[in-house]
């Protein structure tokens, strides 16, 4: 027979039980599989809507189910009193790991979910967000262990052989837990030239000379940092359709940080040169107006009339291809995780 118990980093899965009388240790477990199962395939329907769905109503019912069949098998599971023939060692590790794995969902998740709210408001937020989520699915295969430790424990003193999981369910899980790894690490990478650029958007749409440079010199650095993290980043099944997304992200985040930045600096100061000489000659009276301040005038009029068409233009473009990279980017990263977690 066997019974294993997995974590993944995203969700969790858990092998659990109930009991009665029971004549043999083998029957014991078997009780115990027979309940987990109840969580681990509602531990799945969660995973799925995630991966394939992005209704939160949907999304939080199949936590909250999850979370009741957790409570349905702590029940169950409480209600052996004396465990096996009063070996309650077993039991007890397990309703610890059932009351941990409730709390994380019910309590911890809520907190993540709210931090999500905010993540994408900042970088370090964002960053913040992933750490604290990563930090709970932790402490949750750290009680995992210790289960699969005192279910070996237990399979010992009677002699019974624990193989490892081979369960179609137990792949699928931690399948999924590779493809949503693999998709955060390039997120990140992401997340970082996209929020940074959105910045930058606003120091351009603010006229703010000092803001686009410091954030265009910034958008270049994070840029080319990414560029070095994809050369040494290892692609799920050797699939570069989100490698190459990302790529094209970093490409234009870096050209609109080398192009478009000083262009639109170099307008705003021809347009603020502009400004000034009509403020001068607005304040003069015509007569007194000389033909070098006319002359001077008239040229710098000429000047942001020819240069107003084309940085029009700069922009159209830098809008659409700012549009079409994080379009790709998205529609990329749902097709990645929709080909690989699978639905059911």
């Amino acid at each position: 027979m066997k019974t294993f118990l997995t974590a993944f980093v995203f969700f969790l899965i858990a092998t659990l039980s109930n009991a009665q009388e029971f004549k043999t240790p083998v029957d014991y477990l078997n009780y115990i599989g027979k309940e987990t199962d109840i969580i681990s395939k509602s531990t799945w329907k969660y995973t799925t809507t995630v991966a394939h769905t992005k209704n939160a109503r949907r999304i939080d019912a199949n936590r909250k189910a999850l979370i009741k069949s957790i409570q349905n098998a702590t029940k169950k599971i409480e209600a052996l009193k004396d465990g096996y023939k009063g070996d309650v060692e077993y039991r007890d590790q397990l309703l610890a790991y059932l009351s941990i794995s409730e709390k994380q969902i019910n309590q911890e998740y809520e907190k993540i979910i709210d931090m999500q709210e905010v993540a994408e408001q900042s970088y370090d937020e964002m960053e913040a967000y992933i750490m604290t989520r990563d930090l709970v699915n932790k402490k949750i295969n750290e009680e995992i262990e210790k289960l699969n430790a005192n279910q070996k424990i237990f399979a010992n003193k009677y002699n019974i052989q624990i193989g490892e999981d081979t369960s179609e369910l137990g792949k699928k899980m931690k399948l999924s837990n590779e493809v949503f790894e693999n998709q955060t690490q390039l997120y990140l990478i992401f997340f970082k030239v996209n929020y940074t650029e959105s910045v930058l958007s606003k120091a351009i749409e603010s006229n703010d000379i000092s803001a686009i440079q410091q954030n265009s010199n910034a958008l270049e650095q994070y840029s080319n940092e990414g560029m070095e993290k994809l050369k040494t980043f290892k692609p799920f099944k050797n699939d570069m359709s989100l490698v190459l997304a990302t790529k094209k992200v970093l490409e234009f985040t870096k050209k609109e940080a080398l192009e478009l930045a000083p262009t639109t600096i170099s307008f705003m100061m021809l347009n603020q040169k502009f400004q000034e000489s009509k403020k001068v000659i607005d304040n003069k009276s015509a007569s007194s107006r000389t033909k070098e301040e006319v002359d001077n005038f008239n040229k710098l009029v000429n000047e942001v009339n020819n240069e107003v068409g084309n940085y029009n233009k700069t922009i159209n473009k830098f809008n659409v291809d700012r549009s079409n990279a994080i379009n790709n980017w998205n529609v990329t990263s749902d097709n990645f995780i929709a080909k690989y977690v699978p639905i059911d």
